[in-house]
């Protein structure tokens, strides 16, 4: 099936899922779908594999939620049925008590119908995840749990900005976190076709637009930059291959690569990627894409630490703040996860 958009974009075969439970945590609390802010109420479950997972693992880190919103984490793998916390002791969540997100969807809604996806925030007490709704999630924790960042924290969702960052993150979800998988996943060569297009129109845009500015909305990192890391910092390892995205490697995209550096060697982007794990989860959970299950060696990510140069083009990553503090202990990358 090909649809167009309402902005001129073509929707090939592939389709998202975007059918989440939408339910907020805001600071009112009072509305129908809506659940109070307060800490220590609600578990972030993600995984590090996940790129919209991971998304909200550098969120909290920047912010220093750490205190207000606890962590669980599933593993790079899944079954057909759910994630697990196959990395706790036992297979349990220490904090929810359960082996499958899935219990804790099941205790939302019974016969829960639509995927079990990470990230997730489950309710303590109750057992319930709250909602699933990703990129809300993220801007939620930037405009409603302010009361719980730490001192310094950067403003990732300027007011001022909103209007041209809202347009510009969703060309980067479409165009460029969605449309690799719309590459991975074509039915047909002519949708692959399309969809290679399409990505690497939008990754030339991106070239063009970080040349002379640092970050994607100007001189301090915002909500868009972190949506556009995940991905990059994925594209080589499983995009390029796996999915065939394929006209050229992230390394061979010069100020991409050097953007994608800079992003990393700060505190909160490099310090929550795990490469093994997200290597893991693409090479042995897409059994129609690679059969075999075998997870490829390379690439080589020493480059990761490599200098940049993007200092030259001034700004401050946390605008007026401050860089977050070391991580927190249990939270660390393993070191097979790191260049």
């Amino acid at each position: 099936m090909v649809t167009t958009t309402a902005k001129g974009y073509v929707e090939p075969s592939y389709e998202r899922d975007t059918r989440y439970i939408d339910d907020r945590i805001t600071v009112s609390g009072d509305g129908e779908r809506e659940w109070p802010v307060e800490a220590g109420r609600y578990r972030l479950v993600a995984a590090r594999a996940c790129p919209w997972a991971n998304r909200t693992i550098i969120v909290r880190r920047l912010l220093g939620l750490e205190d207000a919103i606890s962590l669980g984490l599933c593993g790079p793998t899944h079954d057909e049925d759910s994630w697990t916390f196959d990395l706790d002791p036992g297979g349990v969540d220490p904090v929810l008590g359960i082996p499958r997100l899935k219990d804790a969807y099941e205790a939302r809604q019974p016969g829960y119908p639509r995927g079990i996806t990470v990230p997730a925030l489950v309710e303590v007490d109750s057992g319930e995840v709250v909602t699933n709704d990703f990129a809300q999630m993220t801007l939620d924790f930037s405009t409603q749990w302010g009361a719980h960042h730490r001192e310094g924290a950067p403003d990732l969702y300027p007011e001022d900005l909103r209007e041209e960052m809202d347009e510009v993150m969703q060309r980067v979800y479409t165009e460029v976190n969605n449309g690799v998988y719309r590459c991975g996943f074509a039915g047909t060569q002519e949708a692959y076709d399309q969809a290679y297009d399409r990505l690497f129109t939008a990754l030339d845009w991106l070239e063009d637009r970080l040349t002379d500015r640092r970050y994607l909305m100007g001189g301090s990192i915002t909500e868009a930059d972190v949506r556009l890391f995940t991905t990059l910092a994925r594209f080589d390892p499983v995009y390029h291959g796996h999915f065939k995205s394929n006209r050229s490697k992230l390394s061979e995209m010069p100020v991409l690569w050097a953007y994608a550096r800079d992003l990393f060697q700060t505190p909160g982007f490099g310090d929550t990627t795990d490469f093994a794990q997200i290597k893991r989860h693409y090479y042995v959970g897409h059994h129609d894409i690679n059969p075999t299950g075998i997870v490829p060696a390379g690439p080589d990510l020493s480059g990761w630490l490599t200098e940049h140069g993007r200092e030259a083009l001034g700004g401050r990553p946390f605008g007026g703040g401050t860089p977050p503090g070391p991580v927190r202990e249990g939270e660390a990358v393993a070191s097979e996860g790191r260049p």
